[in-house]
């Protein structure tokens, strides 16, 4: 496998869980992004990396056709399946594809996205295909959560400790061959592509219903513990366990999950 199949490959048989427990970016997003793009409604938007497409489906209605990138088959298939459901749906397309092979005609888009997943690319070849893509004046938004929502108790801190400490494991062990970006190295390799013409960054905040399931779900939706699990790692060694323990505890009542999210944008 290349480096991108690999990261790809991370992601299989996680479309379930993601979509349970991953958060939608704020509908914001959306009117800030036309903001900085001169434009109402945009004819064409690409997200890549669209995964189960929690993100895409923020421009249905709010753009003349949508087009997701994602090279995972169960998460393209999960996506496709999603916006069938939704009026509107039908201007969302979903291909198969990589950031940096989008297949798509020069200067097509009026605005390319990137949610939660420009840490799985190479760098300098995605950004080169998004300022391809782009029209003039058109605008690249790379969007990351904070994976760990912030809720309070003793289930919160259990999260952060079991992420802190599978991340650790997983390298350790070296059970898979993918490659990741810091996420805080975004804004400044964006800068430094040459591709925009300017580059910043800003911080966006929203509240969605939470639960010990929902935590539960979205724990299991981490590549690094999947991984861990699947190569029969007990959940003891990296605070799973714990997280369970603590999550079980909270049921099924709704918690209120704040996700902050930072959003570095680039405008051609």
């Amino acid at each position: 496998m290349t480096d991108l199949e690999a990261n790809a490959a991370r992601f299989d048989g996680l479309a379930e869980v993601y979509e349970a427990s991953r958060p939608t970016p704020p509908a914001v997003l959306v009117d800030v992004l036309c903001r900085y793009a001169g434009v109402s409604r945009p004819d064409l938007v690409v997200d890549l990396g669209s995964g189960t497409g929690l993100a895409t489906r923020l421009w249905i209605g709010r753009a003349g056709t949508v087009i997701g990138i994602e090279p995972n088959e169960g998460m393209r298939y999960r996506a496709e399946a999603a916006v069938l459901a939704i009026p509107g749906g039908a201007d969302v397309i979903f291909r198969n594809g990589y950031a940096d092979e989008t297949g798509l005609r020069d200067g097509c888009a009026d605005i390319v996205t990137c949610c939660q997943c420009l840490h799985w690319m190479e760098p300098q070849p995605t950004f080169a295909e998004v300022s391809r893509i782009l029209r003039e004046d058109g605008v690249f938004a790379a969007v990351d959560a904070d994976m760990t929502p912030s809720f309070g108790g003793a289930a919160e801190e259990a999260l952060w400790s079991m992420r802190r400490r599978a991340r650790a494991l997983e390298e350790k062990l070296r059970l898979t061959d993918v490659r990741r970006w810091d996420k805080e190295g975004h804004l400044g390799r964006m800068a430094a592509s040459g591709r925009f013409r300017f580059t910043r960054q800003f911080a966006m905040h929203h509240v969605e219903p939470g639960s010990g399931r929902r935590l539960l779900d979205l724990a299991h939706s981490f590549g690094g513990v999947a991984a861990l699990l699947a190569h029969g790692v007990p959940e003891s060694d990296f605070g799973m366990d714990v997280l369970r323990r603590e999550a079980e505890a909270m049921g099924e009542a709704d918690v209120p999950f704040h996700w902050s999210y930072a959003v570095r944008i680039g405008v051609k």
